[in-house]
């Protein structure tokens, strides 16, 4: 594999004449000048569509559907893409700093994550809740998140922990299945009725412990609760020992931004004192964050 690397490093340090055109032809794609009209009228066509983009993309979203790292022949089978198509955009991804190669396992770097919280950090969202998070924190002495939801999963994109002896830590750029998960609960229910039909149909609901819900119409059963009640608990289903309450964060055009969450371990609270205590400062927070972002 490292004689390979070599390989494809030698053929991107080409003359700088062939490394010129090659950016050009990539520079179409968002600074071209349309002859016959304003650009942004025109509608995109099959000439605008650039597929070995779209089979990199797919190649990034594979991990996100395995969530292991994965061979050469894995990840070829598992795009659709050819064992030297499925290299190429490998090994571009490793040179990049996208991906690591260890042995014949292809895995994904953090950097991947800049590609879109660098997105989140301009609509300027999260950067506006951190303090009322951290705050919220300081308040409840448990670990406050903020997620989103990406199809079934959900990924977190800001949060702080409080250190305790044990505590709930989550990472930024996390992502657990959304069906098992407080902030996914809110997540889904918030979604559109007319979309309600192929997400109950088509979402996995993978057992993750004893306590985890996988009948489809009792999963309906919740979400329709969460939605008339405007919060969601969840208890032991994503992991034993673990639970936790999140309710939704709208912008003041009415769309769900994300969904706040509180984790805490059981043996320190029950889920009444969930309700009772975490459950109001939680929602308290949210609607300063909402006040924050209208100014």
């Amino acid at each position: 594999m490292a004689g390979r690397v070599k390989t494809e490093k030698a053929k991107a340090d080409a003359p700088k004449q062939k490394t010129k055109s090659r950016d050009a032809q990539v520079g179409l794609m968002t600074a071209a000048p349309d002859d016959t009209g304003d650009a942004s009228d025109s509608a995109p066509n099959s000439r605008d569509y650039v597929s070995s983009l779209a089979r990199g993309l797919d190649v990034l979203r594979a991990f996100n559907r395995t969530r292991r790292k994965m061979t050469l022949s894995e990840v070829a089978a598992e795009t659709g893409n050819t064992r030297a198509g499925a290299r190429r955009i490998l090994l571009t991804l490793v040179r990049e700093g996208y991906a690591v190669v260890d042995g014949r396992l292809f895995d994904l770097t953090p950097q991947v994550l800049e590609l879109g919280f660098s997105v989140l950090s301009s609509k300027g969202t999260w950067d506006i809740a951190r303090p009322f998070i951290e705050h919220l924190s300081e308040e409840t002495r448990e670990s406050v998140s903020a997620a989103i939801l990406d199809n079934f999963d959900v990924v977190y994109v800001s949060g702080t922990q409080f250190h305790r002896v044990i505590s709930v830590g989550i990472t930024v750029g996390r992502r657990f299945p959304a069906h098992c998960t407080a902030t996914g609960r809110v997540l889904l229910a918030g979604l559109p009725e007319d979309q309600w039909l192929g997400m109950l149909q088509n979402i996995p609901l993978t057992r993750m412990t004893d306590r985890t819900v996988t009948d489809r119409k009792e999963f309906r059963t919740i979400l329709e609760d969460v939605r008339d009640k405007g919060w969601s608990l969840v208890d032991q289903e994503l992991e034993t020992g673990l639970m936790s309450i999140a309710v939704p964060l709208y912008l003041s055009s009415g769309v769900m931004a994300g969904s706040i969450n509180v984790g805490v371990p059981t043996l320190r609270m029950t889920t009444t004192e969930m309700v009772d205590f975490i459950l109001p400062k939680l929602q308290e927070t949210v609607e300063k964050i909402s006040l924050a972002l209208r100014r």
